[in-house]
Parts: structure tokens; sequence; C-alpha cells
């Protein structure tokens, strides 16, 4: 699976094998080469698998890099942090995983980009890194899997697709609950017309808030120990804090984060309420805020809300106590109705449905929407398909667009009305700065 230079010859490891397998025309011991190496006994030859570098492995890039590392076809060569410690954890839990201790560490993940024998990475930093990680690990001739959200703008999440399609990498966006069973049940009642019409759908978010104060500073730490301005990137600079760094405390600082925090949660449900309208391709073309909720319409007539509040069997006590709202169907909830009947699920796996007759194409889901079992499969199997996954940079772009749009809208405090054919907001200049930001140098796109 690994890249070749186009003047090189199309050598392999498993043609590097024969060759050193065949000595002066004498064959060499066999059992000096385990079987697992070749191949056999289950085992995966290294010609066919995936090497796999990650950058940035926190709580949940640690889930998905689990996920990964389960796939008999995936070596996981090196990893990169800012953090030692976190360079050492990882280390560590690869080393053990495998039975050695090849795993590479870099504090600087240009470094890790420049192996040429890296397949594809797993981007799981802060959001602020998501798209120039990805941006420059595609001009480095890797396959990207990027958490989400992909950009913190709507230039950026523009400028990720056009990257991929431009190096034609294989991108998949963290937003497994593509690949989650009871949500692939859900949008296909909505886009089979079992629902009939289909006029509302309600995506589940974070309760809104921006935050542009900083924590107070403290004395910068040794580069080696925490490297504070590659942990910055492209966000402006601001005295070092520990909190925002090894306490993970930069979500809600508008520097670091999307945006109001609408796409914490908006990027995988707003997603999901896109596929059910048939809506890939496209935007809603209007949002208006109200309150903690934001208003928003398609061009075909169907309105999406999205709110973090008001869902199915949500214990009354519960509304306003969290940033959250979750129902009976578990965090993350979608609702879709129609005409004729409506569906709603969350991550636990339950799905509520109206008419009960709709129940005779039900059936029992026990995978957890925060599995990623399913889409980082998915992207293995594209990295050697050259397919393109559930979760690609078009399906990104037009679901984080539309999340960007009603989080701006939110900011501005009032309606806005959008262009997706232009991805531009219309006859309004305040809405449009804000489709992208300054970043810090050395970190333009």
């Amino acid at each position: 699976m690994h890249a070749k230079s186009s003047s090189q010859p199309a050598a392999t490891r498993r043609t590097f094998l024969r060759q050193s397998l065949w000595a002066g025309g004498a064959i060499l011991a066999p059992m000096i080469v385990p079987a697992r190496v070749l191949g056999r006994g289950g085992g995966v030859a290294p010609s066919n698998r995936i090497a796999l570098g990650g950058i940035g492995i926190g709580p949940r890039g640690k889930q998905v890099l689990a996920s990964m590392m389960a796939e008999k076809d995936v070596q996981y060569l090196a990893t990169c942090d800012v953090q030692a410690r976190m360079r050492a954890e990882i280390k560590g839990l690869t080393d053990e995983h495998y039975g050695n201790r090849d795993c590479a560490t870099y504090r600087d993940f240009r470094e890790l980009l420049a192996r040429p024998d890296l397949d594809a990475v797993l981007i799981a930093t802060g959001d602020r890194w998501h798209a120039l990680g990805s941006i420059l690990a595609a001009k480095a001739g890797k396959d990207v899997y990027s958490e989400k959200p992909c950009g913190i703008t709507i230039g950026l999440c523009q400028a990720v697709d056009d990257t991929m399609r431009r190096t034609a990498r294989v991108f998949q966006a963290g937003t497994q609950r593509r690949n989650v069973p009871n949500f692939e049940f859900a949008a296909h009642l909505a886009r089979s017309g079992r629902l009939g019409r289909l006029h509302t759908l309600h995506a589940s978010i974070y309760k809104l808030e921006c935050n542009y104060s900083w924590l107070p500073a403290e004395p910068e730490p040794p580069k080696e120990e925490i490297d504070w301005d590659m942990w910055l990137g492209p966000a402006p600079w601001r005295p070092f804090n520990r909190a925002y760094v090894v306490d993970r405390r930069w979500r809600g600082y508008y520097d670091f984060d999307s945006g109001a925090k609408l796409l914490d949660w908006g990027a995988h449900t707003v997603d999901i309420c896109q596929w059910a309208n048939g809506a890939d391709d496209t935007v809603p073309v209007e949002y208006e805020p109200d309150g903690g909720r934001v208003y928003a319409k398609y061009a075909n007539g169907v309105n999406l809300v999205l709110r973090p509040d008001g869902w199915i069997g949500q214990p009354p006590a519960a509304a306003g106590a969290a940033n959250f709202a979750v129902g009976s169907t578990g965090t993350c909830p979608v609702r879709f109705e129609g005409d004729e009947g409506w569906v709603e699920t969350g991550d636990n796996g339950t799905v509520e449905l109206h008419p009960a007759s709709l129940r005779q194409e039900w059936r029992a889901f026990t995978m957890r929407g925060t599995d990623p079992a399913k889409h980082t499969r998915e992207f293995l199997d594209c990295v050697k398909s050259r397919g393109r996954p559930a979760a690609n940079g078009n399906v990104m772009r037009h679901s984080h667009i539309a999340c960007h749009a009603a989080a701006i809208a939110w900011m501005l405090g009032r309606k806005v009305r959008f262009d997706p054919a232009r991805e531009a907001f219309i006859d309004d200049a305040e809405a449009n700065r804000m489709r992208s930001r300054a970043l810090r140098e050395p970190w333009q796109v």
C-alpha cells in the first residue's frame, strides 16, 4: 500500500522478500521468516498492509486508532504530538499492541508526513489543526481520516475538499454515524418516502456559546515537554496556560473552536439530516436564530431545526440542565418528520417511529453511535480500492458549511440568506467576512 515514485521501479515488499529469499541462486532457510510476515497463518503480508501514522491522538483519537489497529491489514508506524507525555502514551499503547518497540514518535507533524512509507494518517488534533493537517497530508501523498469539525471556517472546509479532489486522495470525515445502522435506517425511511413528503428535520446541538476571553498567562514549559507555538498553529498567539493543553479546556474559545460550539454535535447531526433530505450537494438557503435554536430552510422547502432542547422522552427537569438535551434515543438525536409519519433515533440505538405500521421494517440496533468501527473499516477499504467513503470531502463540505452558516447567523443575531452555488451569503458583507479567519504565519493555506 505504499506510494511509489513514478521514476522508480514498482518494487514491493513482497518482491523484496522474494529477492532476499533467493540469494545467489540458493534458497535461504525459510524458518527465519515468520509465517505472519509472508501473510500466512491469518496474517497480512507487509506489501498488503496499510501503513498508518497519527497526529494529535487524544481521547477520541485513541478510540478511532484502536478500531484501526484491530484490523489485520493495518500497521501503525508513527505518532506525532506536541506533548511529550502523549507521544509516550501512544507509543506505549502501540508497542504493546504489536509486541515490539517500533512506533516512531515526532513533535513536528511535518516530519511524520515526510515519511515515504506512510499510506494514510489519522488526524485527531484540536479543531484548529484539522484542516491544515489534512491539506498538508494530502499534498504529501497521504490519504486522510480527519476528526470533525474538519475545518473551523467555511473557507477551510472548502480548501480541504478542493485539495482532496486535486490530489486524488481518499478522505473520510470522522462523522461515523453515516456508518451506524440505526442512523442509516432512519435516513433510509426518510429518503424512501415512507414518511410521506418530508417537511422538517431536527438536529441536536450543544448549547450555543462563544468565549472571546483568555485564560491567565502561565510560564511556558520547555518545547520538548509542550511545544506551545506548534499547539497554537494557525490560531492567534495568546499566552500559555496548561488548561488549554493538558486539561483540553480549549473548547468554546472562539480562536480554537469552530464558532459557538455548534459543530461539536452539529457536524454529526446536520450531516445525517442532509443525508435524509438528499441534500449532500447543497445546503439550506436561509438561517434564522431564535434563542438557543437556529431555524434553517432548504430550497426544496424542507425545514431544518438545530436545537439543544426538547426531545422525545426527555424528563422536564432535564430541560436546560446541561449543554445539550438527551432524549429516550440517547445523545446526538435526530428526527425526521413527513406528512405521513416521523422517525427519531440517537446514539443508544433506540428508534422511535410513527405510525406503528413503520415498525414492520424495524429491527434491534446494538451498535453505539460513537462506535467508529464500520466507519474506519470503510476508510481502509477505500484506501485500497480508491473508492469514495460515505463521509467524503464533498459530503463534509456541505454539511459543515450548513453548520457554519447557522453558527454565523447565531453570532450575528439575525437572519441570513445563503447561495449554495456560490457558497456565499446574499447581500451580506459582514456575514461573508466571517466565512474565513486570518491564519497565523507560517500556516496559511
